[in-house]
């Protein structure tokens, strides 16, 4: 049947009228009332966050959050500051690349404050003091505008704690006591800039920590230059780092998922030796001295741990 020019340009702009509302329908945008599943619900971090542990009070707010991180502020923290969201999701992306992943929740928890609570502590998925999450929460006096000095330093320096205090499946540090409160976070800073490609920052940390001295265990101790980055830069860098928690998760006496005990310092000689696969006695001498009650710990730690070979 042969058909009229004005049928065939109706025709033509019928069809066209149904493709085009064929390809509005395909490209729509989801239907933002669509019902939330149980599940994906669940993966998605609270808006709020009421703080119950030590002074700390506070509603917090969500701020920013993805699948590595979710950042809190509270009523007094300016939410201008945003370089937290990138630098904080580096640290911790890198971190579960070196190291491993820290519980189920694959995020971290940041928490900031800005003139009150000042200084930092961290918690992990093991303590239900924090809701069982990996958490650091600092509080700044002052400013949080500097993305590459002291603001940066705590919060990765908080970072490093939840490394040592969780890792590889298992609770507390058994060197704890031994490097205290900031002792391998240098040098687990200093990988994490240096590895992240961060060398301004790297280099300017490494300057800082290259004088540093400290009076344990003995005076004039200068953990960083004579203990941890010689094994760090002789002796396999980042593997070695994570090598000593490796050994650790395999060797060290347990209580359940607790560690047991702390390290003594010949013990502590004898898994850095098995991370670093050199005995580290001559470098441990050089950073410490070598008391004879080392020496026996040392010899006592070599039979203790047999399968810890160097």
């Amino acid at each position: 049947m042969k058909k009229s020019p004005q049928l065939i340009i109706l025709l033509c702009l019928m069809a066209s009228v149904l493709f085009v509302e064929g390809c509005k329908k395909d490209n729509a945008l989801p239907n933002t009332k669509k019902p939330v599943t149980e599940e994906a619900a669940a993966e998605i971090p609270p808006a709020t966050w009421q703080e119950h542990w030590f002074e700390h009070v506070q509603l917090l707010k969500r701020v920013y959050y993805n699948d590595h991180i979710a950042v809190y502020y509270d009523n007094d923290m300016p939410t201008n500051v945003t370089w937290p969201y990138r630098r904080l999701d580096s640290i911790w992306r890198y971190t579960k690349r070196v190291y491993g992943d820290f519980g189920t929740d694959k995020r971290l928890f940041v928490i900031l404050h800005e003139n009150k609570y000042s200084g930092g502590h961290p918690s992990t998925y093991f303590d239900a003091s924090h809701d069982n999450r990996n958490v650091i929460d600092v509080g700044l006096t002052g400013s949080w505008a500097d993305s590459t000095g002291q603001p940066l330093h705590i919060t990765a320096h908080e970072v490093g704690h939840i490394v040592e205090l969780a890792s590889k499946g298992y609770h507390n540090s058994p060197a704890f006591s031994l490097w205290r409160d900031s002792k391998w976070m240098e040098i687990y800073q200093y990988d994490v800039y240096k590895s992240l490609g961060w060398t301004t920052v790297a280099n300017a940390w490494y300057n800082s920590m290259w004088n540093k001295v400290d009076n344990f265990p003995v005076a004039n101790t200068r953990w960083f230059r004579n203990w941890f980055y010689p094994i760090y830069s002789q002796y396999g860098g980042t593997a070695t780092l994570n090598r000593f928690f490796t050994l650790l998760a395999q060797h060290f006496p347990k209580n359940g998922t607790d560690y047991a005990r702390n390290m003594n310092w010949g013990e502590f000689v004898h898994f850095w030796s098995g991370a670093a696969g050199v005995n580290l006695k001559a470098q441990a001498t050089i950073a410490f001295g070598w008391p004879a009650a080392w020496e026996t710990q040392f010899q006592q730690a070599r039979q203790n741990f047999p399968n810890i070979v160097y």
